[in-house]
């Protein structure tokens, strides 16, 4: 057993130093590969994981991303030459906004497929352990994107990484480490906004980024329906999939990412599968938007997201732009085991609470009047009693005004003259309009009467919010408007890199 653990421990060492020299890096580095933290054997939980779903220790992997859902999956191929799911990792964090990198700073975490061979892996990371995504690729080059050092690693910290906990990056890394030993060369990493199904389709159907992740979503595609590893290539600043040469062609087909393509097939029974998939989803997906899906709210400043089970273990912890961020969900994990130690240096996302303010808030119409909507026509109405004389006056006309003043009036307008703390009650109506939001309010985008409304001098500001409560109530207001707030920009807020 000595004899094998040894022999064991200088093969990787030839692995690793082997990857490290093709990276370029000094011989002194090549030491590194005898890091104990990447010798970490797989778990015996995994091991018998993999006996069960009939896979070899060293057979192949592949890795896929998900920011919304914040989930990392490690498929790895059975011996029937399929890959099937092993494990889900949740993401303890990651930063951005839903989206690809597009240049050195902008936090952003990388979307696309990328390939991950022994010189990126990292047994020396300052996070625990890592490996490097290869951002940028050939793709990204052709659009003149930048950046550098994106990982996958520990310790729950991103500028523009997907960050695991440490015990989830050692397994995940000897699971590399392990395909590798197997005589995979590369294993490939598929990285997305969220689970390209009809469902987020419909939510995202407005947002800028969607051209770029229909094109990757066809890779998505290839993959769910062939349960392989797809080949990607490049040409014409795009993604194409499994491609071989043409019929009668001699050669195989030389991509450039930034050339003409050229000529090329796609396996018929592959091109099918796919084909019919997606016409399926686009069924699917104009049969959400039809029925009113709302469309997601763009990023006004949250920096990246966190899995829920992470966020629950984190005073005032909050998702951000992944799943699950509000309180109930949070609060049903929190007894939950952490898959992982996280430090205690961890920062949240948080949410831009000063676009919130800013936004007005209107009721929606509802067939049955909800508690919610209840609230909002009660602030109203209190709002509307604190105006000012003058203001009262002109509304209620000469006749009822005098009316009320000689003290002859219904008990409804005796009841506005007998308010004499107008102004107090008017304060607190603007939290009861935040109340209702949970339950049957929608945002629409800022304008100049809700920025007036945030001023202290109030009365007229409150009135101008309510009067534009009822133009909220059109029936096409949720139909398939995008909201107009624009996505947000890191470049005057942060100046790290990655």
């Amino acid at each position: 057993m000595t004899h094998r653990t040894l022999v064991r421990a200088l093969l990787t060492s030839a692995v690793l130093a082997a990857g490290v020299m093709l990276a370029g890096c000094d011989s002194d580095q090549i030491s590194l590969a005898q890091n104990a933290k990447a010798n970490q054997p797989v778990p015996p939980k995994l091991v018998a994981a993999m006996t069960e779903k009939d896979m070899d220790m060293q057979s192949p992997i592949l890795v896929r991303l998900f920011k919304q859902e914040a989930e990392l999956e490690v498929w790895k191929q059975n011996r029937s030459g399929q890959f099937a799911l092993l494990k889900t990792y949740p993401i303890c964090r990651w930063s951005g906004d839903l989206g690809p990198k597009v240049r050195e700073g902008d936090r952003q975490a990388p979307e696309g497929f990328y390939s991950i061979n022994p010189s990126q892996m990292n047994p020396q990371s300052a996070y625990y352990l890592s490996f490097n995504t290869g951002y940028p690729n050939a793709f990204d080059k052709a659009l003149g994107r930048t950046g550098s050092q994106l990982m996958v690693h520990g310790d729950c910290s991103s500028r523009g990484c997907y960050a695991m906990t440490d015990e989830q990056i050692a397994e995940i890394y000897s699971l590399g480490r392990e395909s590798f030993f197997g005589g995979q060369k590369a294993f490939q990493l598929q990285a997305y906004p969220f689970r390209m199904t009809p469902v987020n389709m419909a939510k995202h159907r407005n947002n800028p980024n969607m051209p770029f992740w229909k094109m990757i979503k066809e890779g998505y595609d290839h993959f769910e329906v062939t349960k392989q590893e797809p080949r990607v290539d490049f040409c014409e600043k795009k993604y194409v999939f499994d491609a071989v040469k043409a019929p009668g062609a001699t050669r195989d087909p030389v991509f450039d990412a930034s050339a003409k393509c050229p000529a090329y097939v796609i396996p018929e029974e592959i091109a099918s599968a796919v084909h019919e998939k997606e016409q399926k989803d686009a069924a699917e997906t104009a049969k959400l938007v039809s029925k009113g899906t709302p469309v997601a709210r763009l990023n006004t400043g949250i920096d990246g997201g966190m899995n829920a089970i992470f966020a629950s273990k984190i005073p005032e912890g909050n998702t951000g732009l992944s799943e699950g961020g509000d309180s109930q969900a949070l609060a049903s994990m929190s007894l939950a085991r952490a898959p992982g130690t996280i430090p205690g240096t961890v920062n949240p996302p948080k949410p831009n609470l000063a676009v919130q303010q800013e936004e007005p808030v209107v009721a929606t119409t509802s067939s049955t009047p909800s508690s919610a909507s209840t609230r909002v026509a009660s602030a109203n109405a209190s709002d509307k009693s604190t105006s000012d004389k003058s203001t009262s006056d002109k509304s209620e006309g000469f006749f009822s005004s005098f009316a009320r003043k000689v003290g002859i009036g219904g008990t409804a307008d005796a009841s506005k003259t007998t308010a004499p703390p107008a102004p107090a009650a008017a304060a607190p109506a603007k939290p009861k309009v935040a109340e209702a939001k949970p339950q049957s309010v929608v945002r629409v985008a800022p304008k100049a009467e809700p920025k007036q409304a945030a001023k202290p001098a109030p009365k007229p500001a409150v009135t101008t919010a309510a009067a534009a409560a009822p133009a909220s109530t059109s029936s096409t207001q949720l139909a398939g408007s995008a909201p107009v707030v624009q996505t947000n920009s890191f470049d005057t807020r942060f100046s790290a890199v990655k």
